[in-house]
């Protein structure tokens, strides 16, 4: 892949790369902070929250080998994890939880609702029984479903718990709002977190910087229609804030992302509907976004399935 995983931290509305932290406002005595690890496999994100007192992890990666760095970025803070929120049931977003789960038996791993909770079973068994493509191996033992015929895998009904409502808060201070009224889109439920205390919005994979967007498997055209239709959404209930605005993969912009993916999800209808062949549409895509990532993955597999 392009790069190796690597942690970027945020300062107020910059973004810079490395060594300064998003603060919240003055008059918290415990700034919440937020950085940003940066997967290679995938170009998948993890956010870790801190206050100096507690640490919350927002989605742990795809492979093993990147959940044991973001762990280290954790144990690096000295501080209890609390909580490991999985915003949606993908596996670049949920393999890690058999690491963390080993690493950090008292942190608690949950999801925003049942529904959550069920499509990442469910995408866990797809994966475990024949779903993974050429380019995204099946899952990794430890992940890997437990049942009776494998008593020492992942128990995913018992390791998951589902919060009681639409906040998660920090020991020590700092929310996070958590919102998942949206029709299925890139993924069946999904789950935005917004900080008050920094500003900032975290659009899960409602949002690819850069990051050429998963359209393969079963997302189908409506679900792109309402991936279009819930990014209006987003946008009429967060612009005026005018948050930081962190995407699920690629690196943090502002509101006019939530634009550019709106355009990007139109030019893909229209250029999968008229084209002529897979290999046609793979040259305009990258003809328009000649700078996007993951073109010989997520592009590839998203073309797959619109093309026949």
């Amino acid at each position: 892949m392009r790069r190796m995983g690597s942690l970027v931290l945020i300062a107020g509305a910059s973004l810079s790369l490395l060594g300064a932290s998003h603060a919240a406002s003055k008059n918290t005595s415990r700034p919440l902070r937020v950085e940003v690890f940066k997967g290679d496999f995938a170009t998948v994100n993890s956010f870790v929250f801190s206050n100096g007192k507690s640490v919350v992890v927002v989605d742990v990666q795809r492979k093993s080998y990147e959940a044991e760095k973001l762990a280290a970025v954790v144990r690096s803070k000295g501080l209890p994890l609390t909580y490991i929120l999985i915003t949606h049931g993908h596996t670049d977003h949920f393999t890690g939880m058999a690491v963390f789960h080993r690493e950090f038996p008292q942190a608690k791993i949950v999801v925003a609702t049942e529904d959550i909770k069920r499509d990442i079973k469910n995408y866990a068994m797809y994966m475990d029984s024949g779903g993974q493509t050429g380019a995204e191996p099946a899952l990794e033992p430890a992940l890997r479903p437990k049942s009776a015929a494998n008593p020492d895998g992942f128990d995913y009904e018992n390791n998951i718990q589902v919060l009681a409502g639409n906040r998660l808060t920090l020991d020590g201070g700092g929310t996070l709002e958590l919102t998942t009224d949206y029709e299925p889109a890139e993924a069946p439920h999904m789950t935005t977190v917004y900080s008050k205390d920094l500003n900032a919005l975290f659009l899960a994979d409602f949002g690819y910087n850069q990051v050429f967007p998963w359209m393969g498997d079963d997302i189908t055209r409506q679900r792109i229609d309402q991936w279009r239709d819930d990014l209006e959404r987003i946008k009429a209930r967060y612009a005026s804030r005018h948050p930081t605005v962190y995407p699920g993969h690629g690196d943090p912009a502002d509101m006019r992302l939530v634009d550019t993916m709106i355009r990007y999800i139109g030019d893909f209808e229209r250029v999968t509907a008229e084209a002529g062949s897979r290999k046609e549409a793979m040259e305009k895509m990258i003809a328009l976004y000649p700078d996007y990532q993951q073109a010989d993955f997520f592009l590839r597999y998203s073309i797959d399935n619109h093309v026949k």
